[in-house]
């Protein structure tokens, strides 16, 4: 199977026009004509998956503390939306559940980033996995991803049909490619920003997939894009998606 992934995916739903990792958010990259979105998941202290990126829930909510010390009933009592605009006050973080009754009803595919709390990228996994399966069975519009090898390892264990994709830090570690043939990825993940043509090249040399994120600028998205990078994550896919060239 070859992973077949659109040029632009909706980061952390449509982060540049909705609160990210939550259910508004992907409603919007739905209604922008989006194909598939990334959010990140990590686990409540009474392991319930739920969409959130910070191991603390200041940025982006009205609560106080680490995500991994806070029950499910604590977290869906905070509000997570007027940080971003009063138009958005009252959202609520949604557990992975609830996203993916979006993402099935609004035809969304989905790149799920395992983002677990520090001494939690296991279980993380394991629990998220175990959601999405008995409720996901579109398995050409989905990839496994995260920055945590443990993470990767585990999905590849407990779902070896399903897409996966390491991703990298800004600082590669040095063994980044013996990890990549390790856990049998079938893309790669990339800082796109920042990164190098040379590490591009280093890249192209696997002969998969090369996803760059966090891409908002559509000049940068055209120049990787002729280096040979393949997909962008996006906090504003119709931006960028303007600039890509059109490969006929």
């Amino acid at each position: 199977m070859t992973l077949k992934i659109p040029k632009i995916i909706g980061h952390r739903g449509c982060a540049a026009y909705a609160p990210e990792n939550t259910l508004e958010g992907l409603h919007t990259a739905a209604d922008m004509g989006v194909e598939w979105v990334e959010f990140d998941v990590k686990l409540t202290k009474d392991h319930i998956p739920v969409l959130f990126h910070d191991d603390t829930l200041e940025r982006t909510t009205n609560g106080h503390g680490l995500v991994a010390e806070t029950t499910y009933e604590d977290i869906k009592q905070l509000e997570a939306g007027s940080w971003f605009g009063d138009s958005f006050a009252g959202i609520k973080i949604p557990t992975l559940e609830e996203a993916i009754d979006v993402l099935i009803d609004r035809n969304l595919g989905l790149n799920l980033e395992i983002k677990p709390c520090p001494g939690r990228e296991k279980e993380t996994a394991e629990v998220a996995l175990d959601i999405l399966s008995q409720y996901w069975d579109d398995h050409e519009r989905l990839l496994i991803s995260s920055f945590s090898h443990v993470s990767v390892e585990v999905a590849r264990d407990m779902a070896t049909d399903w897409y996966r994709d390491l991703v990298l830090p800004p600082e590669w570690p040095e063994n980044w490619a013996e990890l990549a043939d390790y856990l049998d990825v079938s893309a790669i993940g990339v800082e796109g920003n920042n990164c190098t043509r040379d590490q591009i090249n280093e890249l192209l040399a696997l002969k998969k997939p090369i996803m760059a994120y966090t891409i908002n600028d559509p000049d940068r998205a055209r120049l990787l894009q002729s280096w040979g990078v393949d997909s962008f994550f996006s906090d504003a896919p119709d931006v960028v998606k303007d600039g890509l060239l059109t490969v006929h």
